[in-house]
């Protein structure tokens, strides 16, 4: 009897442990489960921030910031070094640029967005996009906002430039430098033997930098360049030639241009010029040569020259605006150039000299501008400046420019009546020393 109760007792806790093991099992299995769907919602988690880092590596954000004190001959001068003093003015600080820029690169597609925040305002100094072809990767085509493909010193980087400021030659063939258009960039690869030539051509409006469209004509901007390097010397070559082709509008009947005589002549006054479109055109050429100068440290010499024709009104020789329907154009063939040389003085050290010319009327003397009859302006008046300068850079991100600008201005007739040129009848004191510090980062 005591056998077979013991057995009962037996296979009773023999049944409790089974269903014990099987209420553990489930509880196992459910705990299994729920770390399932832990691990793989983790995992998809995982995949949202991988996806999240691999857009934020695309991202690149960069900038600076250009403060200055500036200080000129006279008080409320008109200058190309930072723009106009106001009236009764001779010094200032200024914040020049402040730039901040957004660039998205996803391999063959770039969006870039750039803002300009000053004491003036904010504004947009770039905004577009770039796509480039998955073939060959040698072709680039751009739309937005961006440098005009023309030249050396149009798209030299402000940040990067040894100079405070572009030459007034450029300054006044290009505002802002920035236009409004699309282009197409070619550059073949390095293993191709072509590769030390390349190629960027566009259309734009022909506006003021980003101004709106203000006729239905497109101007064409192009260069074609070639980078030559001797690395065995120590010395590199880049040049180019460019082409600026486009059109004006004129909202005036009455059309002015220099004939024999030195003097603007009244070449058209009907009232089909309304409407009319005019030739704007610029031919140049542009050299940089690098030298690894043993012992002292690299040496760069810039150049560049152009000319062409240059519709502009009585007191101006930059862009005619037609906005004004009562503004004669008045056309002018115009040369310029600049020769710059920067010295490097171990790493630290930039010393910098830039002499620029500007004529915006190859046809006229200074001597003949204000005589009675001849219809001179201001806006004829040819000017050379030379910047003398030193660079030092105090880290990877800090820089300290001191800079002086002596500018000379032709003297017009002694006989000039006109208000606004009897000041030229001697050099203006116009000379501007620039003190800047600059943070890149």
């Amino acid at each position: 009897m005591k056998e077979i109760i013991l057995v009962f007792f037996i296979l009773l806790h023999a049944k409790s442990l089974a269903q014990e093991k099987d209420s553990i099992a489930a509880a196992l299995r459910a705990q299994f489960s729920n770390m399932k769907g832990q691990v793989e919602g983790l995992d998809e988690a995982m995949a949202e921030v991988k996806s999240t880092v691999d857009m934020l590596r695309r991202i690149k954000l960069s900038g600076y910031i250009q403060s200055q004190f500036q200080a000129a001959e006279g008080d409320g001068i008109g200058t190309f070094a930072g723009g106009n003093f106001p009236s009764g003015v001779h010094s200032r600080f200024q914040v020049r640029r402040g730039r901040l820029k957004m660039t998205y690169d996803n391999n063959l597609t770039t969006f870039v967005l750039q803002l300009d925040v000053t004491q003036n305002g904010v504004g947009i100094k770039d905004a577009y996009a770039s796509v480039k072809e998955p073939w060959l990767r040698m072709v680039n085509l751009t739309a937005g906002v961006f440098d005009r493909p023309f030249g050396f010193e149009v798209s030299y980087s402000s940040s990067t430039r040894e100079t405070p400021e572009r030459t007034r030659l450029f300054q006044t063939l290009f505002p802002g430098e920035r236009e409004l258009g699309a282009k197409i960039e070619i550059a073949p690869p390095e293993s191709s033997p072509l590769s030390i030539f390349n190629l960027k051509i566009g259309l734009f409006n022909g506006v003021l930098s980003t101004a709106n469209e203000n006729d239905n004509q497109k101007d064409l901007i192009g260069r074609v360049g070639a980078q030559i390097p001797f690395p065995e010397e120590g010395l590199a070559l880049d040049g180019g030639l460019s082409l600026y082709a486009g059109k004006v509008r004129s909202n005036s009947r009455h059309v002015y241009e220099v004939q024999e005589g030195e003097q603007h002549f009244l070449v058209d006054s009907t009232s089909g010029n309304v409407g009319s479109y005019f030739s704007r055109t610029y031919l140049g050429g542009d050299i940089q040569i690098y030298y690894d100068a043993p012992a002292i440290g690299g040496l760069s010499i810039r150049g560049e020259y152009i000319v062409g024709e240059q519709p502009g009104s009585a007191s101006s020789s930059g862009f005619y605006n037609p906005g004004s329907i009562t503004t004669p154009l008045y056309r002018r063939n115009f040369a310029g150039w600049y020769l710059s040389l920067v010295q490097n003085l171990g790493e630290r050290n930039q010393l910098l000299v830039k002499y620029d010319e500007y004529d915006p009327n190859i046809d006229v003397k200074g001597e003949r501008i204000g005589e009675l009859g001849r219809n001179l302006t201001i806006a004829d008046i040819k000017y050379a400046t030379l910047g003398i300068g030193w660079v030092y850079h105090w880290d990877s991100n800090v820089k300290l420019t001191l800079y002086y600008d002596v500018v000379r201005n032709e003297s017009v007739s002694a006989s000039a009546t006109a208000a606004a040129l009897i000041p030229y009848k001697q050099d203006i004191k116009d000379n501007v020393t620039t003190i800047r510090l600059q943070y890149k980062f």
